[in-house]
């Protein structure tokens, strides 16, 4: 079992300036992912432009090639509806107008990693899928505002929870939030759902990457037949919003923004 306390690396100043970068880089791939969500377009189209970003900057993605039941064969995940996470982009998967996708990418630059991901609609979304959305967005601010020196990371947990099960929807109880740096899974383990007041302390220079994974029906996960992707079990829809983060003296810091 991994000891997660003693894989917390804390960043000093000029590597979370590295990781800055990292995050511009990604949040560039995620600007030019999100301008392609068209009907028509395929989840492939959009691995293929996220690769050449990746390209331009001299990165790469820490997803390709990750390690699980066959290395992960793409450079980023993108879920549609139902599917919660480490969605496998296809060339026969076409975009519909009124979905719901949701893409995951990784930087590795200057041998630091960013991770963040987004959910965004193809067209014009109905408003329940719309406040799904929005809620899980609203999620990760909420989470980010606890990302503050002297809290803990159950507050941070509690925070998600909170905001997204009064809103009447679920997290998932099976995958979290993580540390992040020289590895894409880092300590400490934080997941969407906790306890004020307990967990590890937070101090400056903890990197993390919160990722709210929000399902309309059911808590309850299922994977597919390809082996990495995972749905929610009554095949409700889902939202997955992330950013990286660093802890300061002051402020949260938000690593993966342009």
């Amino acid at each position: 079992m991994i000891d997660w306390a003693r894989q917390i690396h804390v960043k000093n100043p000029a590597e979370i300036e590295i990781m800055q970068e990292a995050g511009r880089i990604n949040a560039t791939v995620h600007a030019t992912v999100r301008e392609l969500l068209k009907p028509g377009v395929t989840t492939a189209d959009l691995n293929a432009a996220a690769e050449e970003v990746l390209r331009k900057h001299n990165a790469v993605s820490p997803f390709k090639n990750y390690p699980g039941p066959y290395p992960y064969p793409a450079s980023i995940t993108v879920c549609i509806n139902e599917e919660l996470v480490h969605g496998i982009p296809s060339k026969k998967r076409k975009l519909k107008e009124g979905d719901i996708v949701s893409v995951d990418c990784g930087t590795v630059f200057g041998g630091f990693v960013a991770d963040s991901a987004f959910s965004a609609g193809v067209g014009k979304l109905s408003s329940a899928s719309q406040k799904l959305l929005d809620v899980t967005e609203g999620a990760l601010m909420a989470g980010i505002d606890k990302m503050r020196a002297g809290n803990r990371t159950g507050d941070v947990s509690a925070a998600i929870q909170k905001y997204v099960e009064s809103r009447g929807f679920y997290v998932t109880r099976e995958y979290t939030g993580h540390g992040v740096g020289r590895q894409m899974h880092e300590g400490p383990q934080v997941p969407n759902y906790g306890t004020s007041g307990r967990g590890l302390v937070l101090r400056p220079g903890v990197t993390i990457a919160l990722e709210p994974m929000v399902l309309v029906g059911t808590e309850k996960t299922k994977v597919l037949a390809d082996q990495w992707t995972v749905i929610s079990a009554d095949k409700s829809l889902t939202a997955h919003f992330e950013h990286s983060i660093a802890v300061t003296e002051g402020e949260p810091l938000i690593l993966t923004v342009l």
